[in-house]
């Protein structure tokens, strides 16, 4: 009598980001036995992409110092990594992935965790210009560095006025580069805060010595002899010798595309974070889930977003029903400058200031709907942002004349309308 031996499931995660990485790891805490297999283009061990533009791109450490796990952890959880390996295509009917060498994977689930890629805008001259880099990766922050380091005059053109583009100008500042950023909207930071923190930015950047044009839409690129000429469309230029473009990314949503996984701002996935189809989900950069507490879909480009996703993936793939209902935070430091950030202001009506006597580099705005708390930037505020949180979460009235009045003690039953 011939012993039917059982095979082990198989879960194969494309891309070993944030996202892909505590996947993996999650599925082994859940209780997951069969294998686990993650592929990612990138030849390296996966690391952490928010310290690229600041604190790894100031230092010479390899990127050995900036990992997510180590190599040890992979063996002791039993996770294969297939790195430098990129997938071509997925047979969602044989559950069958295909590399570019064309050799192929078969998976029991699969999990799409691609994130996304930087926009490269099309400005006449760009693909010819020297030293012109966008900053995702441990490769672009390598080649940043060694352009600076061979420069002798070290002027860098920052195409971007978001966040990545003004911690780079604070990093590079650090460096001894001279910095020049170049916004297309009116103010820098436009499409995610409040005009009162753009304006502190600016302020603070140009005490830094840091060059901020607005209005400023980059057409064209003129290189000769190795220096770039950057050209506006109001005639102004500006001479670089590296550029760093930092205008948004792009979802790497082609490979989900091709195999009739269904796309909106993303990969469209449910509160379980699984796609049209059972066996794939998806998570990261890359997807558009719906968030109960603003009541619409979102699309969330941030590591807490990656982290809560992979776990409510992992406890799914485990046969569980969890629900991911996590408000988003972010945050963001530049020249010792902590920006703290929780829930999502896209809405608001008006803003309330609360400014710490005594201190005009601690404050926090505060976004509201009429009444309803949307969101909370904090500048060297933690307690800001602790506070901020627990009344967003628990929907509580506000009474805003309190808040913004210094002299009433920052305490949560202080601030609350009676």
């Amino acid at each position: 009598m011939n012993q039917v031996v059982s095979q082990l499931p198989i879960c194969v995660v494309i891309g070993a980001s944030h996202a892909g990485v505590n996947l993996a790891f999650s599925l082994r805490k859940e209780g997951w036995q069969g294998k686990i297999k993650l592929f990612d283009a990138d030849p390296v061990l996966p690391y952490h992409r928010p310290p690229l533009s600041k604190a790894y791109l100031t230092s010479e450490d390899g990127i050995d110092k900036n990992l997510l796990k180590s190599a040890e952890s992979y063996e002791k959880e039993d996770i294969q990594l297939a790195l430098g390996t990129k997938v071509s295509s997925i047979d969602r009917e044989n559950k069958m992935i295909t590399l570019d060498d064309g050799s192929q994977q078969a998976y029991d689930k699969l999990v799409y965790a691609a994130g996304a890629r930087p926009i490269i805008p099309p400005i006449t001259g760009i693909e010819t210009a020297k030293h012109l880099y966008p900053l995702r990766t441990a490769a672009d922050v390598t080649h940043i560095r060694q352009a600076l380091n061979a420069s002798e005059t070290k002027r860098v053109v920052i195409i971007g006025g978001g966040y990545i583009g003004l911690e780079t100008a604070a990093s590079l500042k650090k460096l001894g580069a001279k910095v020049t950023v170049l916004e297309r909207e009116p103010r820098i930071l436009a499409r995610v805060t409040a005009p009162e923190m753009s304006n502190f930015f600016a302020k603070l950047h140009a005490e830094q010595g840091v060059d901020v044009y607005t209005h400023k839409n980059v057409v064209e690129i003129e290189t000769q002899a190795g220096l770039n000429q950057v050209k506006c469309s109001d005639g102004t230029q500006y001479t670089a010798d590296i550029i760093i473009v930092g205008v948004g990314i792009r979802v790497n949503s082609e490979l989900a595309a091709s195999a009739g996984i269904k796309l909106d701002n993303g990969i469209l996935v449910d509160e379980m974070a699984c796609t049209n189809d059972k066996d794939i989900y998806a998570i990261g950069d890359c997807t558009y889930h719906f968030n109960p507490h603003y009541d619409r879909y979102i699309r969330l480009e941030s590591v807490q977003n990656a982290v809560d996703q992979a776990k409510v993936a992992a406890a799914a793939i485990c046969g569980k029903a969890p629900v991911y209902n996590t408000l988003p935070w972010f945050w963001s430091d530049q020249y010792g400058i902590k920006l703290q950030m929780v829930g999502l202001s896209t809405g608001y009506t008006h803003i309330v200031m609360r400014e710490e006597a005594g201190d005009d580099t601690k404050f926090s705005v505060w976004y509201f709907k009429d009444e309803t708390l949307l969101a909370v930037d904090a500048i060297n505020n933690a307690k800001a942002y602790v506070i901020g949180t627990k009344f967003i979460k628990g929907g509580d009235k506000v009474c805003q004349t309190k808040l913004a009045d210094s002299t009433v003690e920052f305490k949560p039953a202080n601030l609350l309308i009676d």
